[in-house]
């Protein structure tokens, strides 16, 4: 916790910590709003519903599948400050387009020929600027930071990562849809001027040619970076929790309307629950392991997410069905007499899911050398994102052969005991090299 208190109070970590906290706020800020909106004011549907938030997330995620490769490749070879700002004013334009297809909605100007086309654009827009950004964010934590600072200074990009999901969140269920508009835009300018605070970090690696084809280049990337058998099996690890995590995030407004009877705040207040929990899991964490990179707690994690997941489908089983088209707010929600079981659940899933997660970024800049990192992180994002759109379409393939959203629940639950063995085989790679 020391640790942690003296970082944020350097030049060296903070700018990028707020830069990165604030794109992680927009990201979400727009998403949500979004998805909130089209679900609970366009469609009138489970299926439509489920299926367009998974088209979203499939969207956003696509990019860091196709382009992680190339952006592990700038960011190892070229400036990673350089390309933050970069990237940052590209976020200018994007939520200016972004902004616009909300404002379109909310004017209900051809909103499904128009607005929602312009919306998942700009959705599109934003994976590819979070897939330029995402291996810097961590990459550059080993560059400017001491080798005892970076597992807490990995667990505070993840908390506060997190703490913008839970902000950005919270105002994409709770403020008009054009005031959001407003917002990504704000939000967008704000972060460029951080990014360009954030110190020099000088390539490692040098007079290297950068490969333009996606295709060979990302094969390449995976092919020489999990040659480590360490990083290997936490890639692996990883993809299976956030195919997990993409599950559950999709599940979540359909979810609270057709099952729980509940308005988009209390969708809004399933999405702050998990990201608190992954906040305070990211912290706890490091606190356990006293900033030694270990999978020592990650198996015990997941199996407990699993358990958890398990008691939130069961607690919705026995949700009470309602009469009438009236949706609770969220005062009647907290009101029902399984609101505060079920919303520990969730809070309980996430901080398990933060403990199980965390360590293993570690482990992705600390086992390669530096002049790798960037590409290390690159090559997760590939795996990670090809299991999250391979999760996105299992989604929209069971609600297509008519399975209930409720009953994917379990789905999630089953996988967690693949990424506990996972972490298990990790743990004992680790071992055997001590």
């Amino acid at each position: 916790m020391t640790t942690s208190t003296h970082l944020v109070r350097t030049r060296r970590f903070l700018p990028l910590f707020i830069t990165q906290l604030l794109g992680a706020f927009n990201d979400n800020l727009y998403k949500n709003a979004m998805v909130l909106y089209v679900v609970y004011s366009v469609y009138n549907s489970e299926a439509a519903e489920a299926r367009f938030s998974a088209i979203a997330s499939a969207l956003f995620i696509l990019p860091f599948f196709l382009l992680s490769a190339l952006a592990g490749q700038l960011a190892d070879m070229r400036d990673k400050a350089r390309i933050i700002r970069i990237v940052k004013a590209c976020e200018i334009a994007i939520m200016v387009v972004g902004g616009a297809g909300l404002s379109m909605a909310w004017a209900g100007f051809e909103v499904e020929a128009i607005a929602i086309p312009l919306m998942l654009a700009a959705l599109l827009a934003m994976g590819i600027h979070s897939t330029f950004f995402g291996p810097i964010k961590y990459a550059i934590l080993p560059q400017h930071l001491n080798e005892g600072e970076v597992l807490a200074g990995t667990g505070l990009v993840e908390a506060g990562t997190y703490i913008a999901i839970l902000a950005g969140t919270i105002l994409a269920g709770w403020i008009p849809v054009e005031v959001a508009a407003a917002g990504v835009v704000i939000t967008a300018l704000i972060g460029y001027v951080t990014g360009r605070q954030v110190p020099a970090a000088p390539p490692v690696v040098k007079d290297q040619p950068i490969d333009y084809n996606i295709w060979r280049s990302s094969i390449n990337l995976i092919r020489n970076t999990t040659r480590h058998r360490q990083v290997f099996l936490a890639i692996i690890a990883i993809s299976f929790f956030w195919t997990v995590g993409t599950i559950l995030f999709i599940q979540f407004p359909p979810l609270a309307k057709n099952v729980l009877f509940a308005s988009k705040e209390v969708a809004s207040l399933f999405l702050v629950m998990f990201s608190v929990g992954i906040a305070i899991g990211s912290i706890t964490i490091n606190a356990l392991l006293k900033g030694t990179v270990s999978a020592r707690y990650s198996p015990a994690s997941v199996i407990a997410m699993g358990v958890f997941i398990a008691a939130f489908y069961f607690v919705c089983k026995a949700w009470p069905t309602q009469t009438g088209s009236q949706l609770m707010d969220a005062g009647r929600f907290i009101a029902q007499p399984l609101a505060i079981p079920l919303l520990l659940c969730l809070l309980f899933i996430a901080i398990a899911g933060g403990m199980f997660v965390v360590p293993l970024y570690a482990f992705l800049t600390t086992v390669v050398d530096k002049s790798e990192t960037a590409r290390t992180i690159a090559a997760n994002n590939i795996v990670n994102s090809g299991a999250m759109v391979a999760g996105s379409l299992l989604a929209v393939g069971l609600s297509a052969v008519g399975v209930a959203i409720i009953d994917q629940l379990l789905l999630g639950a089953a996988m967690c005991s693949i990424s506990a063995w996972l972490g298990w085989l990790l743990y004992k790679a680790e071992r055997a090299l001590v």
